[in-house]
């Protein structure tokens, strides 16, 4: 890789302060993403749990539902369901994982005073515990739906810091690297000549002395 740089030792100490904090940014970045894909884990441990708590727990309304079907019959099963929509109530919040805002919603309740807002005269007992499981299922289904962002949201992260880590690794750091290697070995070439110029000036300036007392010591045996 061609290296465009100033070949100083002004530009050297600059390349060599660039480098310290280039590797100290590299270890802290690493060890963020090390401890986000830690966090990572958990939450999609947690959130594998919780899917199958949902899943087993649907699979239980939906055969309830079919038996209450079949014993009341579909019709009966959507005239009984045809209720007012109730509001849940849950507070949304943030909190911090790794420098990741990742949400945070609790369910509190809602504003119905009974689980089975319709008489139970003419209804089935499947019905009824299909009802009551699946408003018991509602903090599950939030909290899954938490989980699941915080997921995503710590695996953009952990791709963003990849990324970065990897730009430092391998680009950043090893164009500082050659850089300093490149000023270095040049300094080095310009001080080898400054001395070769030296010493050279030094033979001339002593050939030049050793030719003048020559001259001098001729000009004083002609005399004589």
């Amino acid at each position: 890789m061609a290296v465009q740089v100033n070949p100083t030792r002004m530009e050297l100490t600059r390349l060599k302060r660039r480098l310290v904090t280039a590797v100290r940014g590299h270890k802290l970045l690493k060890d963020k993403r090390d401890e986000m894909v830690r966090q990572f884990m958990l939450h999609v441990r947690r959130n594998y749990d919780l899917r199958l708590e949902v899943e087993k727990a649907i699979a239980r309304v939906e055969m309830r539902c079919s038996i209450a079907k079949a014993q009341m019959g579909s019709f009966y099963v959507s005239e009984s369901l045809l209720y007012p929509a109730r509001a849940a109530v849950y507070e949304i919040g943030e909190k911090n994982v790794m420098s990741v805002d990742v949400p945070t919603i609790r369910y509190t309740g809602s504003n119905a005073g009974t689980e089975i807002p319709y008489a139970f005269a003419f209804t089935s007992y499947e019905l009824d515990a299909a009802v009551v499981e699946l408003s018991d299922l509602l903090p599950q289904l939030i909290e899954l739906a938490e989980v699941e962002k915080t997921c995503s949201l710590l695996a953009e992260e952990i791709e963003k810091t990849r990324r970065r880590v990897n730009a430092l690794e391998y680009v950043m750091i090893p164009e500082m690297q050659e850089s300093i290697r490149y000023i270095t070995m040049k300094l080095e070439e310009n001080d080898r000549a400054s001395l070769v110029r030296l010493m050279k000036a030094k033979e001339m300036m002593a050939a030049a002395a050793e030719k003048a007392e020559k001259e001098k010591m001729t000009s004083a045996g002609n005399l004589c």
